[in-house]
């Protein structure tokens, strides 16, 4: 498979390598199985993070003695020294190793975030300590917001952006692109199927394939997913104009104001599954679901219309969306 060089660390990545948030879904043995088939189908560079519950600890378990066979990603919302310490010593002993490719501060949304990260015993500090001993060799940073990440790109102290880019999600060609290149940092593209809900895998990932230095990590908890994704790596080819134009068609259609499953939202203090609500109403108004859905609505125990609003998703949201206005107009036409 084809290796491109992630920026100033230079490390020599597939181009689709393995996104772990879903892992989470999976059982223990499940993991094993989809981890160890990344890995023999030539997956090379694998992220997780703290947040993402027991993915780091599936992972050490499972591959832990294949370590040389990949580049691991791991990050900490972690905003002080001290807790960045802490989750670094973390994600080593949950991973089974002695060090970490990038360590990375993870969904930098707010100046808030930022100023605390910037500060003397900030964050920043722990993760140049963690490099200066070997605990990690490089470090980056992740967010959704693009203005913070062009910020994060002007102050050269990070070897690595994580953005999400797909073909709904555009904005970052714009600027963060072409300046992250100028500096030779690595770009990691995360949502390149946009959660999930983009459907035509193949066309989204050539999208993303064709453009210069870009590093996807789509999500994968099923075997059959490691197939699908690296399917577009073999005997690649660019969009001609009509799978293009389908793309573009499909990106209009989904629109920019969608849920991408990320689950940041989660857990709901009323116990409603938000992005499987958005994902029914999807289903229901978009895939012309009109009978099967209302009927898998109304098996769910807690439904949208539980709803306390007290906004604590939307300030999760790495996308702003008006999660409590959406609850009510799923309950509205789904009950």
């Amino acid at each position: 498979m084809e290796k491109r060089r992630l920026g100033r660390t230079g490390l020599m990545v597939t181009p689709i390598s393995f996104g772990a948030l879903p892992m989470q879904r999976c059982t223990m043995p499940e993991a094993g199985e989809v981890l160890k088939a990344a890995l023999d189908a030539g997956i090379n560079f694998i992220d997780t993070a703290r947040a993402y519950t027991d993915s780091e600890e599936k992972i050490g378990r499972y591959i832990a003695d294949r370590r040389s066979e990949y580049y691991l990603a791991t990050k900490s919302m972690a905003r002080t020294k001290a807790a960045m310490l802490q989750d670094i010593d973390t994600s080593l002993a949950n991973l089974q190793t002695d060090y970490i490719d990038i360590y990375q501060l993870h969904n930098v949304k707010t100046e808030q975030d930022w100023e605390t990260i910037m500060a003397p015993d900030g964050a920043l500090e722990a993760l140049k300590e963690a490099q200066q001993v070997g605990k990690i060799r490089h470090i980056g940073i992740t967010g959704h917001n693009l203005d913070m990440l062009i910020k994060a790109v002007k102050t050269g102290e990070f070897s690595t952006i994580q953005v999400p880019f797909n073909c709904v999600e555009q904005k970052a060609m714009d600027e963060l692109f072409p300046l992250a290149r100028a500096q030779d940092i690595g770009i990691i593209v995360m949502k390149p199927l946009g959660g999930g809900l983009i459907p035509y895998v193949d066309l989204a990932l050539r999208f993303i394939l064709q453009q210069e230095g870009l590093v996807a990590i789509p999500g994968m908890d099923k075997i059959e997913h490691v197939t699908e994704n690296l399917a577009p790596t073999n005997d690649f080819k660019p969009l001609n104009d009509e799978e293009a134009a389908k793309l573009a068609a499909e990106a209009e259609a989904l629109g920019a104001n969608f849920c991408r499953r990320c689950g940041y939202c989660m857990p709901c203090v009323a116990g409603i599954d938000i992005p499987q609500m958005f994902i029914f109403y999807l289903q229901y108004t978009r895939y012309g679901l009109t009978e099967a859905i209302p009927g898998r609505y109304k098996g769910m125990k807690v439904k949208a219309s539980a709803c306390v609003e007290c906004g604590e998703c939307e300030a999760r949201c790495p996308y702003n969306l008006p999660i409590r206005e959406r609850m009510k107009q799923v309950a509205a036409d789904l009950g």
